[in-house]
């Protein structure tokens, strides 16, 4: 293969046959379950352009070769996509091309779509203490795959979605032609906020707006076991969460870390309230106490920090760490895993949480999180972007199941399965709604062969990513990508008219 490039191939295309090739494929991957897999093929090579002609160039020789093309950006896809697939193909590394240039005066930023969610905080931290952005909580999550799946986050009831204040992108189509918002056109340019990263072209870079923040925002964390007590506050947790002030996040973690204690006696689950509050702890008490009293925070629960440090702290990291943590691109604690995720419209009984206590004793490893919404994610109509889940939504959950890699899968995707079913009847419905970033081929995939068909897309995985806004995605993939040459196992087919 060769590449019209200024640099030479060898930095740039990295073949089986290299150390390189291995490396950047086991690196990359932040879900080990995929490392082994037999039923799919690895790529023929993976290519780390560092310029976007060099984007374009890959594209074009992709296509000339008749070779798939999976673009990766952190390497976070939950079911593998970005580095699997079933016909030949190459990888396209974004890992070099992940520049953040941050204008103060303008409170905008350009940013790669290789560079990670962390080093794009760490950059904006460096120029500004009262800026940044709405985007998630893993640092090492990849830019291109966030901001195209939506973005949720802690400041998201506040400022909405990642993509939601997305204002200009850099854009390759399928053809290789270099296009920005305007020569890209407004049904392309909504269909990439929000839309997945997979199925129109690669997006290469982004210009967002960026946010103001306090000088000082005030965290905590209460913990609790999910016994009586903490059953109950959950249930109060979720009529109030998504009524909050919109400057206060309040999200939920229900979690099983090695079930058995040094006795061998089987451990009750634990619930954590872990809160971002966009003001001072003083402000913060006056809040709960109205609102949340139940939960009886204190003072001293709480701590004031500024708002970059508060991104280390909701990460996990220990107290006094550098800033520079945020530009490890490694996931903290990486483990084979599979997750799962849902929408609530109204509040549950308390006996659900029960049941999923006593479901959660049969892993060793297995978290719930539960993200509030409301706020500004009210405000914000359905259609805006593709991204629906917006009012009538009170909070999203993320299950995920967590296993060594010397443990088989079976048993652990049986279990994760059986908990999705168990929660059919508290969740939203027709559809039963998921979150695109949280990839769950479950649902439905394209199928073999028929990669264009649309009305089994969108009855089986379509709606419930994207609900009323699938078919429009569908002719904005015509409109861009006709030939469907961006494909996957979940990408979104093109429709005509």
């Amino acid at each position: 293969m060769s590449f019209h490039t200024t640099s030479t191939s060898s930095s740039v295309v990295h073949s089986q046959q290299s150390s390189s090739y291995t490396y950047l494929l086991q690196e990359s991957q932040q879900n080990p379950r995929w490392l082994n897999s037999t039923s799919l093929l690895k790529p023929s090579f993976i290519v780390t352009p560092k310029t976007q002609n060099e984007i374009q160039g890959v594209i074009l020789c992709a296509k000339k070769h008749g070779l798939q093309v999976r673009v990766m950006s952190g390497g976070h896809d939950y079911e593998g996509l970005s580095f699997l697939c079933k016909n030949p193909f190459i990888i396209l590394d974004l890992i070099e091309y992940r520049s953040s240039n941050i204008d103060i005066e303008n409170e905008t930023a350009w940013i790669q779509s290789g560079a990670t969610i962390g080093e794009v905080y760490y950059n904006i931290a460096k120029k500004s203490n009262i800026l940044g952005f709405p985007a998630g909580l893993c640092p090492s999550v990849g830019v291109g795959g966030h901001f195209s799946g939506g973005g949720i986050g802690t400041m998201m009831r506040k400022y909405g979605l990642a993509a939601d204040n997305i204002i200009d992108a850099s854009f390759v189509d399928a053809n290789g032609r270099i296009l920005n918002r305007k020569t890209m056109g407004e049904d392309v340019f909504w269909a990439i906020r929000g839309g997945g990263g997979s199925s129109f072209g690669v997006t290469s870079a982004w210009k967002v707006k960026l946010v103001r923040v306090p000088s000082l925002v005030t965290v905590f964390t209460i913990h609790k076991r999910l016994d009586q007590e903490g059953v109950k506050l959950v249930h109060n947790w979720q009529y109030i969460a998504s009524k909050l002030p919109e400057g206060l996040f309040i999200r939920v973690l229900i979690q099983q870390i090695d079930g058995v204690d040094s006795q061998g006696n089987v451990k009750q689950a634990e619930v954590l309230f872990n809160s971002l509050f966009l003001g001072l702890k003083t402000d913060l008490i006056s809040v709960m106490n109205t609102n949340f009293p139940e939960l009886a925070l204190k003072t001293e629960d709480c701590t004031e920090m500024s708002w970059i440090k508060s991104v280390l702290y909701l990460t996990g990291y220990q107290k006094g760490e550098p800033l520079e943590v945020l530009l490890d691109r490694k996931t903290q604690y990486k483990s084979n895993f599979k997750a799962k995720s849902d929408f609530v419209v109204e509040p549950m009984p308390e006996s659900v949480f029960q049941g999923i206590s006593e479901r959660f004793l049969h892993q060793k490893l297995v978290f719930m999180i539960m993200d509030p919404l409301g706020g500004k994610m009210d405000e914000i109509d359905e259609y805006e972007i593709p991204f629906p889940h917006r009012k009538g939504n009170i909070y999203n959950i993320q299950y995920i199941v967590k296993w060594d890699s010397n443990e088989g899968s079976k048993e652990h995707l049986y279990w994760i399965q059986n908990l999705y079913k168990y929660m059919e009847a508290y969740v939203s419905n027709s559809p039963r709604a998921a979150y695109i970033s949280y990839r769950d081929l479950d649902l439905g995939i394209n199928q073999q062969g028929n990669y264009s068909s649309y009305r089994q897309a969108i009855m089986t995985w379509g709606s419930k990513y994207f609900k009323g806004n699938f078919q429009r995605l569908a002719k904005a993939k015509h409109q861009i990508d006709p030939n469907n040459f961006f494909t996957n196992e979940q990408s979104i087919p093109p429709l005509c008219c």
